[in-house]
């Protein structure tokens, strides 16, 4: 079984290459998001979030560091607008059984939201 941050390095990895299937394989069936502009639960949810929410806004993401402490795992990391600076993004996904579970995410959204 993959360790905590294999499972969320692939969740990444998948999201950088806008590979819906992958990011699936790495969520468990129930997965609940909580988010500045979103909270939903489910793997169809998810993965919409993303590929009608971040990946229309944000053309790339960057991950910059990653913290580890048992199943929970830290991801920070920018994601880039369009024409905007990056946004500094905390990203805490907590894994069990080799999927993630439970994602946490927060940011500031204003640059995002003004002048849409």
């Amino acid at each position: 079984m993959k360790s905590p941050s294999d499972v969320v390095k692939a969740y990444f990895d998948a999201w950088s290459t806008k590979d819906e299937a992958k990011v699936r394989g790495t969520l468990a069936p129930g997965v609940r998001f909580e988010g500045v502009l979103a909270s939903v639960e489910g793997v169809e949810a998810c993965v919409k979030g993303l590929v009608h929410g971040m990946w229309k806004v944000s053309p790339r993401m960057t991950v910059l560091h990653r913290f580890v402490d048992g199943n929970d795992v830290l991801t920070w990391f920018e994601i880039h607008p369009f024409d905007k600076a990056p946004v500094q993004v905390a990203n805490w996904s907590h894994v069990e059984d080799g999927l993630i579970t439970h994602i946490r995410v927060t940011f500031d959204p204003r640059p995002m939201l003004e002048a849409r």
